[in-house]
């Protein structure tokens, strides 16, 4: 991907045959035995969207001693699955050896978890081991929360000469005390959306909340900001699970969810789009009017840094800052705007204020002072 061409990924429907919004891919965790992955198959196979199988060969475990996967063994399985069911196959890939083995075997897309994601070295031997090979590479994000890495990998694959490329959005792993296994961090995927806005990302919500009991809510969030489909784990009895078991669904539970979910339209009609229009145009002025105001902040925060400076005051102010936090709040309670939004917010300006001010402390010394 070199610095003056915008990539050009390929879009589903150029790879994937009959494909119609949205991308269901679905399967165990573990491909556990033959009989388990077939079965599995020919009834995923019925059921509306789901166009491929995804199943874990090779299992990245924590634990030296937890359940690594059957390998290369697990792919012959695979191989009749397409013949029983007529759907796609995907396989996570960790090194060179293990796409040599799934293209020997005829896998029809490959996908990088977020363990390899992590690291450049990892990704970028995959690279040279994809270079001439035409096959779907699915990446996951990293597990911590890195848009630069994610960013790296797809980067790394696309300079191989894959085009088809899709993101799957996983969560990632933070201090943050949250309901989910892997935090969303929602705000990562979408900008990953608009610096490549032809690049296709689908979400995993069944590793986002590590707890079926979440992922209609988090599949429905994820439909919302315009994602492509959906990776979801399923397993005929998902207590009994040999891996990730809390976090599967039945065949019945993953039909029943896609006919729960509202799949919402790109677009509206002429009449929808004039008042979006309209209403964009608002935002716009206010927003434009923020900028403003924000600058006659940054004015009167470079005022206060000179003055303090004259008068040899200390930047961070403790009792101003909570001043500040508890005005206002309470006035944003009052307007009906939520308590941790505003405090976000005031904590970026009132971050940037104190850098602004540093500077003004740093620069032309005062004479006699080194």
């Amino acid at each position: 991907m070199g610095k003056n061409s915008d990539p050009d990924f390929a879009p589903i429907g150029s790879w994937l045959s009959d494909y119609k919004y949205p991308l269901i891919i679905s399967g165990p965790c573990s491909a556990e035995s033959e009989e388990q992955v077939i079965m599995l198959a020919k009834t995923l196979s019925k059921v509306k969207h789901v166009r491929v199988f995804r199943a874990g060969i090779w299992k990245p475990r924590s634990r030296p001693h937890s359940f690594q996967g059957y390998g290369e063994k697990a792919l012959k399985w695979l191989q009749h699955i397409k013949k029983e069911s007529g759907l796609l196959t995907a396989v996570e890939v960790a090194s060179p050896q293990h796409i040599e083995l799934c293209l020997k075997n005829d896998i029809d897309i490959l996908w990088i978890g977020a363990r390899t994601t992590v690291n450049p070295f990892y990704v970028q031997n995959i690279a040279e081991a994809l270079k001439g090979v035409d096959i779907p590479i699915l990446i996951k994000n990293p597990i911590n929360p890195d848009l630069d890495l994610w960013r790296g990998a797809i980067e790394r694959v696309y300079n191989s000469g894959i085009k088809k490329i899709v993101a799957i959005h996983r969560g990632f792993n933070t201090f943050e005390k949250t309901p989910y296994r892997n935090n969303p961090i929602w705000e990562i995927p979408l900008e990953l959306m608009r610096i490549y806005p032809t690049l296709p990302v689908i979400c995993d919500p069944s590793h986002i909340t590590g707890n079926r009991s979440f992922i209609e809510d988090i599949s429905q969030k994820a439909i919302d900001l315009d994602m492509c489909g959906l990776m979801l784990e399923t397993h005929f009895n998902p207590p009994k699970a040999i891996s990730d078991a809390k976090q599967q669904i039945t065949p019945l539970e993953l039909e029943t969810l896609l006919k729960t979910l509202s799949f919402r339209k790109k677009s509206g009609n002429i009449s929808f789009q004039k008042q979006l229009e309209i209403l964009r145009n608002d935002i716009d002025i206010i927003d434009i009017e923020l900028l403003n105001l924000l600058k006659k902040r940054m004015d009167i925060v470079k005022k206060i840094g000179n003055h303090k400076k004259k008068n040899d005051i200390t930047i961070y102010q403790v009792k101003r800052w909570d001043t500040i936090i508890n005005e206002r709040t309470e006035l944003a309670k009052k307007l009906g705007l939520p308590d941790d939004f505003i405090i976000k917010i005031l904590k970026l300006v009132h971050e940037e204020s104190i850098l602004l001010q540093h500077k003004i402390m740093m620069a032309h010394p005062k004479k006699g002072s080194k």
